[in-house]
């Protein structure tokens, strides 16, 4: 494969402000974090209204995200040797497509294999997005449009639990027609989006050896356990089962669950502006292992607020602590990844993080869906505190050898 050459990465406006192609990315990135924030909040009337036991909704985020772990490691290979369009355009075409029929389906099952089409669209969205930065951009740009496309995205997922809990209390079936936006952004993409495709192919055989080299570095493999932790954690514990807990004790409406839930993204972006001024003080590796230590806190204390100070705004006090550490925790293990990974299988390395990611957020709902049937919706919780202790244990295994 011939990468983009510089020249034609500066060829892009220096201002990224009245840049086309950087609102594009950032819309592309916008659609890969919309599916799961949006309509999380309609969880409970789902499951009075496909009358679905509530242990079972988490099938809703596995069977999404799912496609991303069995993809992950081949998108990269696709988009080399197809070109960025080839796969972004019918990605989103078909985000749009099923995520959008998801508001129309009226039985659980349908709705899954819905959301499953739907997730095979997903899959390369966000890789593709930072592809294209990469593609476009170069040095001190390519980090500020990074930064830019992180906060935005942040941003998007701190808003989309309000807008999907508004749109819930009208009906469980509106926030799913949010999707067909990424249909409009598909053809943005087809015909304004001005990008250097790449020439030339990867072999697939090679790509994927590759990623098997780098799962044999211990120290990789903790940021990758890492990663796929946080996944697990965000998507099992709170994603999916927050909001039961919050309808279940406190009876509150969809928009003060969306609200809750969105305080999560909002303490994200606020400490994710930050984290360069603590990495002037910790490195990366004290910050991913501080976060796992913000997540057990978190988790320990939301089944303890109920029957304590029965108050559903007090809730924000753990969500805060537990966005906190995903802003430190998950932008640290990326830093970390790119620090430590060799320059050549830089791509490899993060395709594979990606998968972990997703294998992350595909096992936390089925992680505790099994606390839930055991101990009921505060052992998930307690679960989760475990996990965050032993991910902790792990990573500090890997990385002090």
């Amino acid at each position: 494969m011939q990468p983009a050459s510089l020249d034609d990465q500066q060829k892009s406006p220096k201002n990224l402000y009245i840049d086309t192609n950087f609102y594009i990315i950032c819309a592309v990135s916008l659609m890969a974090v919309l599916a799961v924030s949006s309509v999380s909040p309609a969880f409970p009337k789902i499951s009075l209204a496909l009358n679905v036991n509530p242990q079972n909704l988490g099938l809703l985020v596995t069977v999404f995200t799912f496609p991303a772990v069995i993809l992950g490691p081949i998108i990269g290979v696709l988009a080399d040797r197809l070109g960025r369009k080839k796969v972004l355009v019918p990605s989103l075409f078909l985000f749009g497509i099923a995520g959008t029929a998801c508001a129309f389906a009226r039985d659980f099952n349908l709705l899954l294999l819905l959301r499953f089409l739907q997730g095979i669209g997903a899959a390369s969205l966000l890789s593709m997005s930072i592809t294209l930065i990469g593609d476009l951009y170069a040095g001190d740009r390519r980090t500020t449009a990074m930064g830019y496309n992180a906060s935005i995205t942040s941003t998007g997922t701190a808003f989309y639990p309000i807008i999907g809990g508004i749109l819930a209390t009208l009906g469980w079936y509106y926030p799913f027609l949010l999707p067909i936006v990424s249909i409009p952004i598909g053809l943005l993409v087809l015909f304004a989006l001005k990008n250097p495709e790449p020439k030339g192919e990867r072999n697939l055989q090679e790509y994927l050896k590759n990623a098997l080299k780098a799962l044999k570095n211990r120290k990789l493999a903790g940021l990758f356990i890492g990663s796929a932790a946080n996944m697990v954690l965000l998507y099992g514990a709170y994603i999916t089962y927050l909001p039961q807990l919050i309808n279940d004790t406190f009876k509150a409406p969809a928009s003060t669950i969306g609200f809750i839930l969105s305080s999560v993204s909002i303490a994200i972006v606020i400490t994710s502006s930050q984290l360069g001024r603590l990495t002037k003080k910790f490195n990366t590796t004290t910050l991913i292992r501080t976060s796992f230590i913000l997540y057990a806190l978190a988790l320990f204390t939301i089944p303890l607020i109920p029957p304590l100070i029965p108050n559903v705004w007090l809730l924000l006090i753990p969500t805060t602590i537990f966005g906190i550490g995903i802003g430190i925790g998950a932008p640290s293990i990326q830093t970390r990844l790119t620090e430590i990974a060799p320059k050549q299988y830089l791509a490899t390395i993060l395709s594979v993080n990606g998968t972990f990611y997703g294998l992350g957020q595909t096992l936390g709902p089925l992680l505790m869906l099994i606390a839930f049937s055991l101990g009921g919706i505060n052992s998930v919780f307690y679960a989760g505190m475990g996990f965050a202790i032993l991910t902790l244990a792990v990573f500090r295994y890997c990385t002090c050898l």
